[in-house]
């Protein structure tokens, strides 16, 4: 799976919303403290903002601010406000999907990849992110999937 490096920015962006508490931010501090271009920070905000998942004020002491609590807001949705669907193929319905022969069960496997992303990105939350505590069963994968690693390189 790709992740978009405007997905990864859009998260980014919204943790540090989250990390900063209840008063707007602004674009250009986002982008700063996150080290995102900000022109591409600025896009990516539209559609954060479009998808409700952020609002917007302007004036001196404007900025973003987040529109429902860090705890409310997964990193699916931020995926899906930005790039669409976690899993997709060919952009057909995986339950409609069907191959024959020796590939039959490959619309399986893609239904498996999917439930697999929503149940890590469906679970973490941009209030995990930006309090550094992630869900044990995450932090479990991710060291699983560090001893996997290090075990093929060494």
């Amino acid at each position: 799976m790709r992740i978009p490096a405007s997905v990864d920015y859009a998260i980014r962006a919204m943790a540090e919303l989250a990390s900063r508490g209840e008063g707007p931010v602004t674009a250009e501090e986002l982008a700063v403290a996150q080290g995102i271009p900000l022109k591409f920070l600025r896009g990516i905000m539209t559609e954060l903002k479009r998808s409700r998942l952020v609002s917007s004020q302007r004036g001196p002491e404007g900025g973003f601010v987040l529109t429902r609590p860090a705890n409310e807001i997964s990193l699916a949705d931020i995926f899906r406000a930005i790039d669409g669907p976690l899993a997709t193929v060919r952009d057909q319905s995986l339950s409609s999907m069907t191959h024959i022969g020796a590939a039959a069960e490959l619309p399986t496997v893609w239904m498996a990849v999917r439930a697999s992303l929503r149940r890590v990105l469906e679970v973490v939350t941009i209030a995990d992110l930006a309090d550094g505590s992630l869900p044990a069963p995450i932090a479990d994968l991710a060291s699983e999937y560090r001893a996997e690693t290090e075990s093929r390189h060494a």
